[in-house]
């Protein structure tokens, strides 16, 4: 028999399971995005957190189960036809084109995503809507003081950023943050979890992430993982509280608040 999808979910992965050989790294594992979502992912390291989204964002096929985005059936369905259909993803390593300006990659992708596709090198003022949008990308995410600046010399923290940003261009109804403060200095978090705190309220967010100060703030929903299966779900009071989420932490030095 099916399970039941609650009619509020936008993404729903049912009994996913993944084998690499004799290895299982995802078994059995259920999880429902509701809509508006603000859902963390969290786990010790080896608990299969990156699996899961590979299968989520289609970089792997599912040994068994099915994957649901918006009442359709997306298990096999290629990665960027994902994006197309609205599930986008940041990665723990930034991939950005580093002699390009902040500037320039938002038009770049915000022209794709609109369907100019190669006119994206024309000047700015060819197109206003790409140019607002751009704009309007740049200041949200606070880049608007280095948008002329080639990636490359960007400060980590304004790289993750522009990263975030990107994956906004394509005007995502599921967003996949994959530890989005992972390396950042201190001195640049701060405008980094304000900026995720500021996440467009319409968009679903699953937050992959290590650091617990990030994820007790922003989630309203928390699914911890331990090798590879479901060992609990709850709002984070439950899984603060929850004996077996600090037997699995105990050691680990990463969940301060568990």
């Amino acid at each position: 028999m099916s399970a039941v999808i609650p009619n509020d979910t936008v993404l729903s992965a049912t009994g996913l399971v993944m084998r690499f050989g004799g290895i299982t790294a995802t078994n059995n594992v259920t999880l429902n995005l509701r809509r508006g979502a603000r859902h963390a992912l969290i786990g010790p390291n080896g608990a299969g957190k990156t699996t899961l989204i590979n299968l989520l964002t289609g970089v792997l096929t599912p040994t068994e189960g099915r994957i649901v985005l918006e009442g359709e059936d997306i298990t096999r369905l290629a990665p960027h036809k994902r994006v197309a259909r609205g599930m986008v993803r940041t990665f723990q390593i930034n991939q950005l084109f580093d002699s390009m300006t902040p500037l320039e990659t938002l038009a770049l992708v915000v022209s794709q995503h609109t369907g100019i596709g190669g006119q994206w090198w024309r000047p700015l003022g060819s197109s206003k809507a790409v140019a607002e949008r751009a704009g309007q990308l740049l200041e949200h995410f606070r880049l608007a003081d280095v948008a002329q600046q080639q990636t490359r010399h960007l400060a980590y923290g304004k790289r993750r950023l522009l990263e975030i940003a990107i994956a906004l261009a394509c005007e995502p109804r599921v967003l996949l943050l994959d530890e989005p403060v992972a390396g950042v200095p201190a001195g640049e978090r701060e405008e980094l979890l304000e900026t995720v705190a500021a996440l467009p309220a319409d968009v679903s967010v699953l937050l992959i992430e290590h650091d617990m100060d990030l994820v007790f703030s922003f989630a309203d929903r928390m699914t911890v993982l331990v090798n590879g299966t479901l060992l609990t779900e709850g709002d984070p009071d439950t899984i603060a509280n929850d004996p077996k989420v600090k037997e699995v932490y105990l050691g680990h030095g990463e969940a301060a608040h568990v």
